[in-house]
């Protein structure tokens, strides 16, 4: 391809939409751009990219044995009423009504369309295992479309469904997916860690994340990993133990003191009653005020009602491990000042379990072994001290819902401690046992003559996402570095001044080389400075540049290998070999030899 007839308008500068650097890269670059909130166009070099991605994620996904069909982007709501997902998916499910107004969506995954096929079509556990996959456009409303590619409404994705007759033959091609979904980034150019994550929408009864790991603000997930173990987890899902918690566990019983009421005047958050009762903050319970929103059982519509949870005063609660203790939760937020008053009798900050007008009152496995603690009164300017449980209060419910951070103790293997780090995630997968099959009523004949549910599994990759995962990770102050995998093209030969005759014919018989030796290879034969075409060629990051100036009089030219950042000079006949041979190791995944 020549340069002079593509569509890559490069920028200069940084555009204000743009938050984070793989962003801000793809619109200099001239790869995307933006048509409204959360839809890209994809400009000829990106859409060289994503198909480069589509493809080796085909390739892995047929050598594990899926096959690959095409199911339609609209669905009827029937199917997603069959599952119950059509009134729990959320504000983030496209709906539509048709001219005979029905409802219908754009499908943001499509386990309800699959099950349906499996329904109608898999009739034996002869039949099993059976993996289906798509690489497809997805649709989700996103509340706030934000980092590019990376949280978008509109977005190409693979996703995969696995039907089974037990969980054993599901657990064989959960690990073979693993295995395949590392060879597909892997071959991306990217190393990713597979870590524990919540299930979410989605459902079943596990479910893992591959991570990109990065250092820079597009890491929009915050991960956990021990130390010394191969325990890895989404913040969302990471569990530890307190070594507080051990500690207490060991010290004799203290003794219970009287429950006193103290005055606490204008005294209403952790760090202010810390101070003013001299007590540590990992001593005082604090009590959370939740609205939940969950549908009634049998219906459609929806109730609202409130939970109490007790935790730490030093700790954070998670709000999905909270969703998820309490079950069916549709929409969940914090009370507001209002309704605390109604229900306490007391204003934000003197909040306590005791004669609280909630639902539900559950306690963080935090405070099970707090002593003499102090709680809320539920009374204006008040706390309790010396409180304890059984005695004060018993909650109904224990739960492990608070905020794992970097530097608790491993909870796997108890010796180790927990790190910190951002990651982009480009994959998941998730066992979901027979949740949509039992409820759609796909089954199939078992070995004993029986009729049962399949037990199912799905797997995804974000096929965009993965390509600005690899420009998040890979890139310098200069621009993009692509792997050679997935690069628009492999090879930019340069010609510094096309209007130099000998300039040029080198540069276009390099270029007819390569396109007979089957490079990748694009010719900027634009009449611009050399300046301004060396840094377009940084920017978009093709993985070699042969520049061709004025050492052609010696029979020679400048090779430049983006990634290593090194550039050497090589006679002339022996340019495309050297970039041939580069772009086969690279792909290969063999060492590249460059010379240093």
């Amino acid at each position: 391809m020549k340069l002079s007839q593509m569509l890559a308008p490069t920028l200069r500068e940084v555009p204000a939409e743009a938050e984070i650097i793989s962003h801000q890269l793809l619109l200099r670059a001239g790869l995307i751009r933006r048509v409204t909130p959360g839809v890209y166009n994809f400009y000829p070099l990106m859409w060289r990219v994503t198909r480069k991605v589509e493809q080796i994620v085909r390739e892995e996904m047929d050598r594990s044995g899926a096959l690959e069909l095409r199911m339609p982007i609209l669905t009827p709501a029937e199917l997603w009423e069959q599952s119950g997902r059509w009134q729990v998916y959320g504000k983030e499910l496209m709906r539509l009504q048709n001219r005979h107004d029905r409802w219908e969506l754009l499908g943001p995954t499509h386990e309800e369309t699959v099950t349906a096929i499996a329904r109608d079509e898999i009739r034996s556990y002869r039949q099993l295992p059976m993996n289906l996959y798509q690489i497809q456009v997805k649709f989700r409303d996103e509340i706030r479309p934000r980092f590019g590619l990376l949280r978008g409404r509109e977005f190409i994705m693979k996703d995969s469904y696995s039907f089974h007759a037990d969980t054993e033959s599901l657990e064989e091609t959960y690990a073979v997916m693993c295995r395949a979904y590392t060879r597909i980034f892997e071959r991306c150019g990217l190393m990713t860690r597979m870590v524990e994550s919540d299930v979410g929408a989605i459902g079943g009864s596990a479910a893992h994340e591959f991570m990109v790991v990065v250092e820079t603000a597009g890491g929009e997930n915050d991960l956990l990993f021990c130390d010394a173990c191969d325990y890895a987890a989404n913040v969302e899902r990471a569990e530890s133990s307190l070594d507080v918690a051990h500690l207490l566990a060991k010290l004799p019983p203290a003794e219970h003191l009287p429950l006193k009421k103290v005055s606490t005047p204008n005294v209403k958050t952790i760090a202010q009653l810390s101070d003013f009762l001299k007590v540590a903050p990992s001593q005082i319970v604090k009590t959370l005020v939740y609205r939940i929103e969950k549908l009634e059982e049998g219906s459609d519509a929806s109730k609202a009602s409130f939970v109490a949870l007790l935790i730490r005063g030093d700790l954070e609660l998670n709000e999905i491990k909270l969703a998820n203790a309490v079950g069916g939760v549709l929409e969940m937020r914090m009370a507001n000042e209002t309704e605390i008053q109604e229900l306490a009798g007391a204003p934000a900050g003197f909040v306590g379990p005791m004669g609280l007008k909630v639902e539900r009152v559950l306690a963080d496995e935090s405070v099970r072994n707090l002593t003499n603690f102090v709680i809320g009164p539920n009374e204006a300017d008040m706390h309790f001290i010396d409180a304890n449980w059984n005695r004060d209060f018993t909650p109904e419910h224990w739960v492990n819902v608070r905020l794992a951070k970097a530097e608790e103790r491993c909870a796997r293997c108890q010796e180790g401690h927990l790190k910190a780090a951002k990651g982009i995630e480009v994959g998941n997968t998730f066992k979901l046992g027979t949740k949509y099959s039992s409820k759609m009523n796909a089954t199939f004949m078992a070995a004993d003559g029986n009729e049962m549910p399949f037990v199912m599994g799905c797997y995804g990759i974000g096929v965009t996402r993965t390509a600005q995962a690899a420009v998040e990770s890979l890139h310098d102050e200069n621009g993009i570095k692509w792997p050679v995998a997935i690069a628009p093209y492999h090879l930019l030969i340069v010609p510094v001044n096309i209007a130099d005759a000998e300039v040029s014919r080198v540069a276009n018989d390099l270029y007819q080389e390569a396109l007979r030796e089957g490079v990748e290879v694009a010719l900027d034969d634009r009449d611009e400075r050399a300046g301004v075409k060396f840094k377009d060629a940084d920017l978009i990051g093709y993985p070699i540049r042969i520049t061709v100036g004025k050492t052609i009089k010696d029979g020679l030219v400048e090779m430049k290998f983006r990634m290593e950042g090194h550039t050497e000079i090589v006679a002339i006949p022996e340019a495309i070999a050297k970039a041939q041979a580069y772009v086969k190791a690279a792909i290969d995944g063999r060492p590249v030899a460059v010379a240093r």
